[in-house]
């Protein structure tokens, strides 16, 4: 067995310790004050020095005796807004959730941090590990850039790690080129004249024109994409209206659009202002679009993505990677950092009803259960990758 998967085995106990605590304060968005202590507490008793970056992000660095590149290692830590259903002892009580598996990602990280640690020797260069808040919300990785987490010491290549429930225990997939859909969430703000529901002719009602809106959102995905691009566009929110005999004066809907395309999804964001906008004047009232966070497709640089799972194939075996070509519509904010410098984004399988009943629900759903047995591979596959590669990669330009 690989050296590093027998260390990061031998710390099982101490993973499982770290995400159940994490699993039992989650804390969603931008602040995470509670989550950031106990990384960086955690980052200290490994005898790293860490810093704190915007509002709750985190940055420690691990070199060895040789200089060399640098290696970006990177976790999320938000939570989400979900009443957790599951029937785990260690199951969140604040009305917040990891529902995605974010406190999965930061254990694995942290458990990589302290595999590092015993094989700082190995390390030719320097590996950066990077706790990031509002994963969720799209904001994390963006404001982490601009705050600098590629510089000091200057980034050569990035990695990060998702949790996939509904793929078997510890396979691992990855795709080639762009393989994760671009996002942009917004906000249409319907506003008309309120009145008495027995004399609509006296008012403009808002949810007629948001009705009409929404309707042709979904022809616009049938009638100006092409069938061979992929697209989306959802309405997740549509709130209008407190009495049944009142005409409201404002609607509100909220949504995402998702494409594997930014041309395309610059394209539809644009297409979907002049529909509510015209829409609304029609029926004369007033509408605006309100674009509140976005992230672009994510693209692997294929290079990085071979030879990241060739080292990945050491250590769990090469039928449990699998390469593909193509992606699915869901997002990540990852996607930011694979335009900055090479990158490369895996999912590590957390288990299928075949093998446990609890397992294989859907991410973000209020019963998801992961399978914690993961987080020893996760956090392997991270410290062997980084050193890996800074080993392969010190004398290339």
């Amino acid at each position: 067995m690989n050296k590093i998967m027998s260390q990061a085995k031998l710390i099982y106990d101490d993973l499982i310790t770290i995400r159940r605590t994490i699993h039992s304060n989650p804390e969603v968005g931008a602040k995470l004050p509670k989550t950031k202590a106990y990384v960086i507490d955690k980052l200290k008793e490994f005898g790293y020095e860490p810093q704190e970056i915007c509002e709750s992000g985190v940055v420690a660095t691990i070199s060895g005796k040789n200089p060399g590149k640098t290696f970006l290692l990177r976790a999320d830590m938000d939570a989400l807004p979900v009443v957790e259903a599951t029937e785990c002892d260690f199951k969140s009580t604040n009305g917040s959730m990891h529902a995605c598996g974010h406190d999965m990602h930061t254990a694995m990280l942290l458990g990589a941090a302290k595999l590092l640690r015993e094989n700082q020797d190995d390390i030719e260069g320097t590996v950066k590990l990077v706790f990031q808040p509002d994963e969720e919300g799209f904001t994390g990785a963006k404001k982490m850039l601009a705050a600098g987490v590629l510089e000091n010491p200057h980034v050569d290549a990035a990695m990060a790690m998702h949790v996939h429930s509904g793929t078997p225990s510890n396979m691992v997939l990855c795709g080639l080129g762009t393989s994760i859909a671009g996002c942009n969430r917004f906000r249409i703000v319907v506003k008309g004249t309120g009145c008495h529901g027995a004399m609509p002719e006296l008012g403009v009602d808002p949810i007629n024109i948001a009705a009409h809106i929404y309707i042709s959102l979904q022809e616009l995905i049938a009638r100006e994409i092409p069938a061979t691009k992929a697209a989306v566009v959802t309405i997740g929110k549509f709130v209008g209206g407190e009495a049944p005999n009142i005409i409201p004066r404002e609607v509100i809907m909220e949504g995402t659009i998702r494409s594997l395309d930014k041309e395309i999804g610059e394209f539809i964001f644009n297409r979907i202002n002049d529909i509510t906008v015209n829409t609304a004047k029609m029926f004369r009232g007033e509408a605006e679009l309100i674009e509140l966070s976005s992230v672009p497709p994510l693209t692997n640089n294929t290079d990085l993505a071979k030879e990241i799972t060739s080292y990945v194939k050491d250590l769990i075996g090469e039928n449990l990677v699998n390469l593909f070509e193509g992606g699915g519509m869901g997002s990540e904010d990852f996607a930011s950092y694979s335009y900055e410098v090479p990158s490369v984004y895996m999912m590590l399988g957390a288990g299928t009803k075949q093998e446990n009943l609890l397992y294989g629900e859907p991410m973000h759903n209020e019963k998801v259960v992961f399978n914690e047995e993961i987080l020893a591979t996760g956090s392997a596959i991270h410290a062997y990758s980084a050193i890996m590669w800074l080993k392969n990669n010190k004398d290339k330009n």
